[in-house]
């Protein structure tokens, strides 16, 4: 599986000879990449209100003066974006055991300087390989929900007995309704959600809930 064609590399070191290799290196491989100075600037990013659109992945130096790598990690981890925002830690021999314990705490991995170009760059497609499936998953996440959300009131009632495996008699027993009123209900909700049979209803409520 390739990145996808709009898929972004983050870099963020102090060091302009790195940022300027690394670009290079990630022309080399047709992926296009964004370069920062300082963690203070892709942290006002952050502030921005930046969240993943499409595929990406950061590579952060561990030690930089100012607001450090580890620092901004946990800015982003606190934001909830490790899974659809992979981290790459570049770290000295000395950093190791840190960035070991980084990824412990949800970094994507470490790469220990002075690397090599292959081994990074399969790293770096592996995390815009999780970073497209995480917002995969979120696109359809946010689908679903937005199906449940353009049900009435009395279908979402029906919806749920019928996910329950109830039949149109016990449902229209519960909510007072004919049975007739019920079939009706049930077909429209089938519609919108976009479903054939209950247990496939249930499958999708399921995936809705284990959203929020």
């Amino acid at each position: 599986m390739q990145p996808a064609k709009d898929a972004t590399v983050f870099i963020v070191d102090d060091d302009e000879g790195v940022r300027e290799a690394l670009a290079w290196l990630l022309r080399s491989r047709h992926l296009a990449s964004e370069r920062f100075a300082t963690a203070e600037e892709f942290e006002e990013k952050l502030a921005a209100g930046f969240a993943p659109a499409q595929p990406c992945c950061l590579l952060l130096d561990v030690r930089m003066p100012g607001l450090s790598g580890l620092a901004l990690f946990e800015r982003i981890a606190a934001r909830g974006l490790v899974q659809g925002l992979p981290v790459i830690f570049l770290t000295g021999h000395a950093d190791v055991p840190t960035a070991v314990d980084m990824v412990k705490r949800g970094a994507f991995d470490f790469c220990e300087k002075p690397f090599s170009d292959n081994a990074l760059v399969d790293r770096i497609e592996q995390a815009l390989q999780q970073s497209a499936r995480v917002l995969a998953q979120q696109r359809e996440r946010d689908r679903l929900a937005a199906r449940v959300a353009d049900l009435t009131e009395r279908e979402r009632d029906v919806m749920q007995l019928v996910a329950r495996g109830l039949p149109n008699k016990l449902i229209a027993d519960q909510l007072a309704i004919s049975v007739r009123t019920v079939e009706v209900h049930r077909a429209r909700v089938f519609d919108k959600m976009e479903v054939k049979s209950a247990v496939e209803l249930a499958n999708v409520l399921r995936d809705v809930a284990a959203a929020t």
